[in-house]
């Protein structure tokens, strides 16, 4: 018998405590060893204090021990004796919360890691003691699924359909990740974005059982202990925020958990990191957001953000304990930090950790990949492009950066040269060097030479973009008139090169209808409406359809739904980072990578984009299908973990000679394990 410590508590309620009932269920052992933990000691040491015998009777020293328990003592309505002195214990007295440490019966059946519910065979219910507790019928886990997602359909509310999936991953772990990956383009939306975003707002209302860490401004000084009560010791990836800026909700403080969480459910659905490798952690430091803290049921500390010194000791405290407990090559994956924040950590930490920063980096590459499948689209190459943003924070300056590194890359040019291709659009307007005093310093590289444009529709008829691209967190600032301006002078830039391709074409006879063909599509603005949840996305799939009057190509961060305009169906793509960053993760776990370079990142976008089939391109698609996520993950994975080696960053050596087959290997399966 061993006294529950943290997740074992929480992740047994209702079991019960009379030993009597439990000790059935090690019918192995001829005596069970009682002993005692103190949650407060870090060390776990153990004290023997008594032991018991397999027919239940118990010695004298046993009796002496527990705090002079009085055995004869009864629960009444069943004369089990009292072992543990809680049903004659006052409310304010103190009890040990007892447990057994084999999963059998009652507690299997409560336990999210191993329990199968009905697919329990005949064999494994004689075993482990479910005679009784579970209905006569046997069902295979196929049934099960299909059973849920009837279940699930029957919900008209996308929150309670996130609820149902958040008590099946509490109650059935194995079947929760069966259920998302066979049916993983109807969940991903239910799962994450968008309806993540509202389970963040409601979190403290819709609280029913912890998952993950948080770590509050209590634990400081005490972090390292905090990591230890995690049951699980052989984490491989993290993703930790503080919650100042969940999606483009803005501070939901400690209620951003929902992110880690969805986070993590995708690298193990999408990417095939195991579940017990897998920790999601809230850094909580207060929040600015006055209906939290005001709220009866916010779960968060109520006060104001934490910033300067004591926020950057109480990270520095994190990170380092982190790698003590952990190890050098665990992924730790920023997620939804301000700007201000995030870029400081990045760089402070990229050179001492293993980090990651979805919103900065996962962002950049699949937006990259879509840019260089439009390109299939509307012709061109990178450089022949020019780019306006909607948004200079974390994800508009890192899609940016990653644009212009690649441009580099391509024509050999300084990457100072490939930025002036690339501008952006802020709150205060066009960022330009007259601006550049002002500025945050990951603006700088933006600020060129121009005057100062306030607007978003002067800047797009001004600069003439052919891509478009959103990161604003701000909903409906794609106009009519801004689409309407990008699709016509892009109309007028096809056209006058389509002049100068006929005049040379009809001077040497060559010209065909499939020249007009070609330049048609040079008429296609490339539109990328990316901030989250669907409320904040710039413009709606049908606007952007609709307002180019057929010709754009649209992608957006959330799922729109398709749009029939002209007699035709229009199937917008979905820019969304669950394209990049469980596969980016699996490459640099299976290579053992202890740093991450850009060249990584260039490389997930380019088997990405490899992964677009003629037939999506003929759908107007710049994405692939999320049903061949897993494997579009092993292609990611196998580039990503090339780049390690190629890089010299990778530890697990010698390197497998097919990547793609060894990502596939080490992918966590959701099915069943037969139990002895």
């Amino acid at each position: 018998m061993i006294s529950l410590n943290g997740s074992s508590l929480l992740s047994n309620t209702g079991i019960s405590t009379s030993f009597s009932q439990s000790r059935r269920n090690v019918p192995s052992s001829p005596s069970i060893v009682m002993v005692a933990q103190s949650n407060n000691n870090p060390n776990r040491k153990e004290k023997k204090i008594g032991a018991v015998s397999s027919n239940g009777s118990t010695t004298s020293a046993a009796v002496n021990e527990i705090k002079e328990i009085d055995c004869k003592s009864t629960i009444a309505s069943g004369g089990v004796q009292d072992f543990y002195g809680e049903d004659q214990a006052t409310e304010d007295q103190l009890v040990t919360p007892w447990t057994t440490s084999v999963a059998s019966g009652y507690s299997l059946l409560r336990d999210p890691h191993h329990n199968k519910g009905l697919a329990f065979s005949e064999k494994e219910r004689d075993a482990h003691y479910l005679r009784g507790l579970l209905p006569p019928t046997v069902v295979s886990q196929d049934i099960q699924v299909k059973k849920m997602m009837h279940n699930m359909r029957q919900y008209k509310v996308p929150l309670q359909r996130y609820m149902a999936m958040m008590d099946l991953q509490n109650m059935n772990e194995r079947l929760f990740y069966k259920v998302l990956i066979n049916n993983v383009e109807e969940l991903l939306p239910v799962v994450y974005t968008p309806t993540v975003g509202e389970a963040c707002q409601k979190y403290g209302s819709i609280f029913r059982r912890p998952q993950g860490l948080y770590i509050s401004l209590k634990e400081k000084g005490k972090i390292l202990e905090v990591l230890k009560n995690w049951p699980e010791k052989n984490i491989q990836v993290i993703v930790v925020t503080d919650g100042e800026r969940i999606l483009g909700l803005g501070d939901l403080g400690c209620q951003g958990m929902g992110i880690p969480v969805g986070k993590l459910a995708l690298y193990t659905a999408l990417g095939g990191i195991r579940p017990s490798a897998s920790l999601p952690v809230t850094i909580d430091v207060g929040t600015n957001n006055e209906a939290l803290l005001k709220d009866d049921f916010y779960i968060g500390l109520r006060q104001k953000r934490a910033t300067g010194q004591e926020y950057s000791e109480l990270l520095d405290e994190f990170m380092s304990a982190v790698k003590q407990v952990y190890g050098e090559k665990v992924l730790i994956q920023f997620e939804d930090f301000a700007n201000h924040n995030a870029f400081e950590l990045l760089a402070k930490y990229r050179k001492t950790h293993l980090v990651f920063n979805d919103d900065i980096q996962g962002t950049a590459s699949v937006v990259l990949a879509g840019i260089v499948s439009a390109l299939k689209l509307v012709g061109g190459t990178l450089a022949e492009h020019t780019f306006l943003f909607l948004g200079a924070g974390e994800a508009g300056t890192g899609i940016a950066e990653l644009i212009a590194l690649e441009m580099s890359k391509q024509t050999k040019a300084p990457i100072e040269e490939t930025r002036k291709k690339i501008w952006l659009v802020d709150s205060k307007g066009l960022i330009v060097k007259s601006r550049k005093e002002s500025l945050q310093h990951f603006k700088e590289p933006w600020a060129h030479d121009h005057e100062p444009i306030r607007n978003l529709l002067d800047a797009v008829k001004s600069i003439k973009p052919t891509v478009l691209i959103g990161s604003s967190g701000v909903g409906q600032t794609f106009t009519k008139e801004v689409v309407e301006a990008m699709s016509s002078f892009n109309e007028v830039i096809a056209v006058s090169q389509l002049y100068l391709h006929l005049h040379l074409h009809l001077h040497l006879y060559l010209f065909d209808e499939a020249d007009i063909g070609a330049y048609n599509d040079m008429q296609k603005p490339v539109i990328l409406a990316l901030s989250n949840p669907t409320s904040q996305s710039e413009c709606t799939a049908e606007q952007a359809y609709s307002w180019s009057n057929g010709r754009a190509i649209f992608a957006s961060g959330s799922p729109f739904d398709p749009v029939e305009f002209n007699d035709r169906v229009f199937v917008s793509g979905q820019a969304n980072n669950a394209y990049i960053f469980p596969g980016f993760g699996l490459g640099l776990i299976m290579s053992g990578a202890i740093r991450v370079h850009d060249d990584m990142l260039l490389a997930a976008s380019e088997a990405l984009a490899a992964e677009v089939s003629q037939e999506n391109y003929d759908n107007g698609l710049i994405y692939p299908p999320f049903s061949d996520i897993r494997k579009i993950s092993a292609q990611i994975a196998a580039k990503v973990a090339a780049k390690a080696y190629e890089l010299g960053l990778a530890t697990r050596l010698p390197q497998p000679l097919n990547l793609v087959q060894y990502a596939e290997s080490c992918m966590y399966s959701p099915d069943y394990r037969s139990y002895r």
